[in-house]
């Protein structure tokens, strides 16, 4: 039996008493950070937030065990501009990536599957600090483990270059499309790699990447990427602070992990499925049990969340450490999911790829014991560029938000307002946003929350919503409020800067 399967079984396994690790240091006085990120999870897909067809107990367990938010945002409602916005502190209208533009060129064979040579999504701006290099210059070791989509291989913006001391995954959020891909890419500094490299998957390319024997493939990257996470946080020692970003690609599309006994539970329980047909250009092979695979795949990454935070507690840095849990966008539709089935929007309107809250609100939960209050539920509005000043906060980092400025970069800046307070149970020292903001090129959108106003911008035309009294966003009362409507394109106004790689089409500030 595989060690995911085992924590699926024993569920019991977190709460349990592990004696602390003789050999540990002394405790460093910072704490250890790990975020874990996963990718195309809705608001409403696990048992916390109300799932009922998915089993999540050690998430589930993670809330109780700690804080979760309600309103709490994605940087976009699509991968690579939601993970900059987290990475670089800046929101959508700001941000330089604000899209998922791809670089895909020349052509390399492994076996008879012809790849691309080259691989990855527009780089994060060189000259603008992210998130794993501040963590660096407040003594952190960094390691990150999944997707990076910060740009293409070979590229000013890849782990080795941006503070990542340990990397092991998918530099191309394209290539994560298999998961049981032709290779991965890692980058370790400790093995004295000096960039990033490919790591050929030589039992997968035996076979092919599409149809029937695609599924004879035996390496299968979310597992290995997990494993990988916790060789390296086996390694920790508490000497020194430790920042760990597993960007793990469940449960996106394809539908594909191996058939033990988490997906033979599901397909048991929905016996009656769906199939879906493939997309060869999109790399999604055909499924035949699309809501036990869905499914499978959470429950699947439930029990990696279980072996994180057993391994913390087997080592005796569970209560010096901050794990926090959330997802890169709204549920997706691709590879034959159905969001629909699963009610998995958390009754949200909108998807992924859209402004509209089904598409940017994402499960958030931090536990951190002895520091955040179990148990509680929190409102707290916050989104992705919270994280960068929330870390710099509780890492006592004072040189944030001037210092690590670029002079030289006109116009640079940091969106985010630290949550730290809130967090710790200091809700009058806590600052509010006093709106968020969202935009997306591929649908031509823009989205603006004021308190409880919502503003979608659609091809240029302002429809507005009154979220305390129609979380759905059914009723557009743009109409019945036009101050309202001016006063929120007038935050448009202000905070969009314009971006020839990824434009969207702005209201008419002057109606």
């Amino acid at each position: 039996m595989k060690r995911t399967e085992k924590m699926l079984l024993c569920t019991g396994l977190i709460s349990a008493a592990f004696a602390a690790n003789a050999g540990a240091a002394e405790k460093n006085t910072k704490p250890n950070i790990i975020f874990i990120l996963c990718d195309d999870m809705g608001y409403g897909d696990l048992g916390c937030y109300g799932q009922k067809y998915i089993q999540t107990p050690n998430l589930d367990r993670m809330a109780q065990e700690g804080m979760r938010f309600t309103q709490a945002y994605a940087g976009s409602p699509v991968s690579a501009p939601s993970r900059a916005s987290l990475m670089t502190g800046q929101h959508s209208g700001h941000g330089h990536v604000r899209g998922n533009k791809e670089y895909w060129t020349g052509e390399v064979m492994y076996g008879n599957n012809k790849d691309y040579a080259v691989v990855g999504q527009e780089p994060y701006d060189p000259g603008h600090i992210i998130l794993p290099e501040i963590m660096k210059g407040n003594g952190y070791t960094t390691g990150m483990f999944g997707k990076w989509a910060g740009g293409y291989e070979g590229s000013c913006s890849t782990p080795d270059k941006r503070g990542v001391d340990e990397y092991y995954g998918y530099i191309c959020q394209f290539q994560a499309h298999l998961y049981y891909p032709n290779f991965l890419n890692r980058y370790s500094r400790s093995a004295g790699d000096t960039a990033v490299v490919r790591v050929v998957m030589d039992e997968n390319i035996k076979y092919p990447m599409y149809g029937d024997d695609y599924k004879k493939r035996p390496q299968y990257s979310a597992d290995m990427i997990h494993q990988e996470a916790l060789a390296w946080l086996d390694k920790q020692d508490g000497k020194q602070p430790f920042y760990g970003f597993f960007t793990y690609t469940l449960p996106h599309a394809e539908l594909a992990q191996p058939n033990d006994s988490i997906l033979k539970g599901y397909k048991q329980k929905f016996f009656v499925d769906k199939t879906w047909g493939g997309s060869e250009g999109s790399r999604y092979n055909p499924a035949v049990h699309t809501h036990a695979e869905f499914a499978g795949m959470i429950t699947r990454l439930d029990a990696y969340v279980g072996e994180i935070l057993a391994k913390l507690k087997e080592k005796g840095l569970d209560e010096n450490t901050i794990v926090i849990f959330s997802s890169d966008n709204g549920p997706h539709e691709e590879g034959g999911a159905d969001p629909e089935f699963f009610g998995r929007d958390g009754k949200l309107r909108g998807l992924k790829r859209q402004c509209y809250e089904g598409g940017i609100r994402v499960p958030f939960i931090v536990r951190w014991p002895g520091h955040v209050q179990a148990g509680t539920v929190n409102d707290h509005q916050l989104a992705f560029y919270d994280v960068m000043p929330t870390f710099c906060e509780l890492a006592g980092d004072k040189k944030f938000p001037k210092k690590h400025l670029n002079k030289k970069l006109e116009g640079d800046c940091f969106d985010g307002i630290s949550f730290a307070p809130t967090l710790l149970g200091q809700n009058d020292k806590q600052q509010k946003h006093d709106y968020l903001y969202w935009e997306f090129h591929e649908t031509d959108q823009i989205g603006v929350r004021m308190g409880d106003w919502k503003l979608v911008v659609k091809q240029g035309v302002p429809h507005l919503y009154d979220l305390a009294t129609d979380i759905h966003e059914d009723r557009d009362v743009a109409a019945e409020h036009p101050d309202i409507v001016k006063q929120m394109k007038e935050i448009i106004r202000k905070e969009h800067r314009p971006n020839d790689l990824f434009k969207v089409t702005l209201p008419d500030f002057d109606k």
